[in-house]
């Protein structure tokens, strides 16, 4: 008899683990995005228990529950609002925990499990691909283990380049090279993953005209807000294998009008206002514009304080937040592509088109109804938690409208009252952090009972739209 068997069988451990990885197959196969959902709460659990230990704050005391679970979802969901300050009130391994909570979160929880399959047995088995491609965006499973290399390489490689960058620059400053180095590594993992997160105690405000800190957090965070599948796109293209595809060259020209966009709007409306740019060198102003064209993208890394800005600036933020960065990518919102889309469709039907047309492609009618889905359900996302947070706390409405984007869009950028509320309320952005980074057609298939088949097709009658 050998071990793990008896007379009847397989021991009991075995035929549960057994009936756990089949469970875990066909919830793969069947819904994907479930599986995602369980797994990032599941992160986010491991995390919030890890930054809960006494050794995970410098006082050494256990961080109290709300704050590690909010800051759990922050990292997890490579936000960046805090009810905490990170570079005080965590430790060195509580810090550790949050960008590593950061890498996993930029990354993709599922993309991480693809890799460590590349590692273990050389191959990508299907039910991993099945997830992978859920959380990549691909539509071809034979991609995803090229898409996967590639998302490893890109992530590793600008964050090794963005350390190259910023730790001379730490240096300079004076810090040791201990203290240097991991400020660095910390900021490059924040930078590329647009998570938000400030490691350094006096924050970025004394860096608003240095462009040695700010020019690698415009680029690193515009990189890394692209999305994997248009960096590898456009390392295809380089080596001329293939052209770039249509999701592409929308994320890339819309990514880029946004960004100018938001530069030019945050310098317009700012430009005067003391409390920001109005007491800055020229040169300094145009350095914090850029960095505000790029951070309302998803990044949330700012040398100007938002609660200085004024409500103009506030609401164009809000709009740039809300339509985010680029599918599969660190960045949030709804993104840049569905955006894109609704312009597309909006455009077509002005004009009288029968289809919606950009670069010589047509844009499909499930694609449109999809973006408006999108567009809608993170609508009603966050209207629904604006209202929850105006009954909780006293704030007024462009207030608290501007936290709740942040949130959904992963963004980070914050007025300042996020520390200060109540508990109730910081559940709230947390969930809806949660539910922002898994998207928010990811999150309604995951929570969806069943998927509707009908064979029959109702008669077609059009209703009075406007």
């Amino acid at each position: 008899m050998t071990a793990g068997t008896t007379d009847r069988g397989p021991r009991l451990p075995a035929r549960v683990l057994g009936a756990v990885r089949d469970a875990v197959d066909h919830v793969a196969r069947h819904s994907p995005a479930r599986l995602a959902l369980l797994v990032f709460a599941g992160i986010v659990a491991v995390v919030t228990a890890l930054l809960s230990l006494p050794a995970a704050t410098r006082s050494g005391e256990r961080a109290g529950l709300v704050d590690a679970l909010f800051t759990a979802v922050s990292a997890v969901c490579v936000t960046g609002l805090e009810t905490v300050p990170t570079a005080t009130h965590w430790s060195g391994f509580g810090q550790v925990v949050i960008a590593v909570a950061v890498k996993i979160g930029g990354l993709g929880v599922m993309t991480l499990a693809s890799i460590l399959g590349l590692a273990v047995s050389r191959r990508i088995g299907l039910t991993q691909r099945l997830l992978a491609a859920s959380e990549t965006g691909t539509t071809r499973l034979g991609e995803v283990g090229t898409l996967v290399r590639a998302v490893v390489v890109a992530s590793v490689a600008v964050e090794l380049v963005l350390t190259l960058v910023l730790l001379p620059r730490f240096l300079v400053l004076g810090e040791p090279f201990g203290p240097a180095l991991w400020h660095a590594v910390f900021m490059a993992v924040s930078i590329f993953n647009n998570a938000g997160f400030v490691v350094l105690e006096g924050g970025l405000a004394p860096f608003v005209g240095d462009w040695w800190m700010c020019l690698p957090i415009i680029l690193g965070g515009a990189i890394g807000a692209l999305g994997f599948p248009v960096i590898l796109n456009l390392a295809e293209r380089a080596r001329r294998t293939r052209g770039l595809s249509l999701h592409s060259k929308l994320t890339l020209v819309t990514y880029a009008l946004l960004a100018v966009g938001g530069a030019l709007g945050f310098a317009l409306f700012e430009w005067g206002n003391a409390a920001t740019l109005g007491e800055l060198p020229v040169a300094d102003r145009v350095l914090a514009s850029l960095l505000a064209g790029v951070n309302a993208r998803s990044s949330g890394l700012t040398t100007v304080e938002v609660a200085d800005m004024s409500d103009t600036t506030w609401f164009l933020q809000d709009a740039l937040m809300f339509v985010g960065g680029g599918s599969a990518s660190t960045a949030g919102g709804i993104k840049v592509t569905t955006f894109a889309v609704l312009v597309l469709a909006i455009v077509a039907e002005a004009r009288g088109d029968r289809d919606a047309e950009a670069f010589g492609r047509r844009v499909g009618t499930t694609t449109i109804r999809l973006a408006v889905a999108v567009a809608f359900l993170g609508a009603t996302l966050v209207g629904v938690a604006t209202l929850a947070l105006l009954a909780i706390t006293h704030h007024h409405l462009e207030v608290v409208l501007f936290e709740a984007i942040s949130a959904f869009a992963t963004v980070g950028l914050s007025t300042g009252i996020t520390p200060d509320l109540p508990n109730a309320a910081k559940y709230v952005l947390a969930a809806l952090m949660f539910a922002g980074r898994l998207g928010t057609i990811t999150l309604a298939a995951a929570l969806a009972v069943r998927q509707r088949r009908r064979v029959i097709r109702m008669p077609s009658e059009p209703p009075i739209v406007g």
